[in-house]
């Protein structure tokens, strides 16, 4: 019998007309985007299917980012489609969190609106974040250490691509040193903002009082956080862990590898691109992976789980 793991991507994989087949083919995935725009006080439609270029901007991009993400969800759910553990990167564990039980669709949709804003403003200018490409992680650490000013890894995505994020002279210096050390590339990340830095820990502390008026329900399969690269399978852990996420480094490849030794054969990615698939294939390429991002992928998903003996 497959374990399968539900992985959720982050902001960065969002474009214009995402989930839009979905939307159109299913009653459970316009219930999701009707209460996006309840929660957001805006239209959800014309944000993600028409051109509109508050999309690539952070306080809208994470909540249209969710609303795709959850709608294609729910539908899979609706079609039986279930996971053993789910995960996502950065925003992507909001997602996690909703499949795994801990939050229902519209608390998870209110914390991304408000967790959106608080991190556009908590740093509006002064940060900057960057891909090393092709160096280990413990010399991208080393150089991050030994630079003046607040820069550290921001993700640890796949071996060989790594990204850093703090102030944009101290981040700047740290990617000259790295360059010296080897590194094949050093791409500057066109966000708003340091995020997954200490920059961010202002925002953090805001998005904690959000937290403690939502209700985490009980975890009915566990979620990775992206702070410890862990199991979570008690409630109580969840906010605390929501809290620091914002400013911590967000260990994907430690969680993909935690995953597979645990006994995970089989990765469904839910959403946009094909990023988190791009990065498995670097971190465990002997895996079996999907990737649900239209209606067609769906169904191609279902015929082959249904050949494997599941629904």
């Amino acid at each position: 019998m497959s374990k399968v793991a539900f992985i959720f991507p982050g902001q960065g994989a969002q474009y214009t007309g995402m989930g839009r087949d979905f939307y159109e083919n299913f009653n459970r995935a316009k219930e999701v985007f009707a209460i996006a725009g309840k929660v957001s006080g805006m239209s959800m439609e014309e944000l993600i299917f028409k051109k509109d270029e508050r999309l690539d901007v952070t306080k809208y991009t994470q909540v249209a980012m969710l609303t795709v993400e959850l709608a294609i969800l729910k539908v899979l759910e609706e079609k039986g489609v279930t996971s053993f553990v789910n995960a996502g990167l950065s925003l992507g564990e909001y997602a996690a969190l909703v499949a795994s039980g801990g939050l229902s669709v519209h608390d998870a949709l209110e914390l991304v609106v408000k967790r959106g804003a608080l991190m556009q403003e908590a740093v509006p200018t002064g940060g900057a974040m960057m891909a090393i490409m092709g160096l280990d992680s413990s010399v991208v650490e080393s150089a991050c250490e030994k630079t003046e000013g607040i820069v550290s890894v921001a993700n640890y995505n796949c071996p060989g691509q790594i990204v850093i994020s703090g102030e944009e002279k101290a981040v700047a210096a740290a990617a000259s040193k790295l360059k010296e050390d080897g590194a094949k590339r050093c791409i500057p990340l066109n966000v708003s903002g340091p995020f997954h830095s200490k920059m961010l820990e202002g925002a953090g502390e805001q998005l904690a009082a959000e937290l403690e008026k939502i209700e985490i329900g009980e975890l009915t399969t566990p979620y990775i956080s992206n702070v410890t690269a862990e199991y979570v399978m008690e409630k109580e852990e969840v906010k605390e862990l929501l809290k620091r996420q914002v400013s911590s480094s967000v260990r994907w490849q430690q969680s993909v590898e935690l995953m597979v030794s645990e006994g995970v054969d089989t990765f469904i990615e839910i959403g946009p691109k094909k990023t988190l698939s791009s990065f498995l294939k670097k971190i465990a390429p002997q895996m079996k992976s999907y990737h649900v991002e239209t209606v067609e992928d769906m169904e191609e998903l279902l015929e082959t789980l249904k050949g494997d003996g599941k629904p």
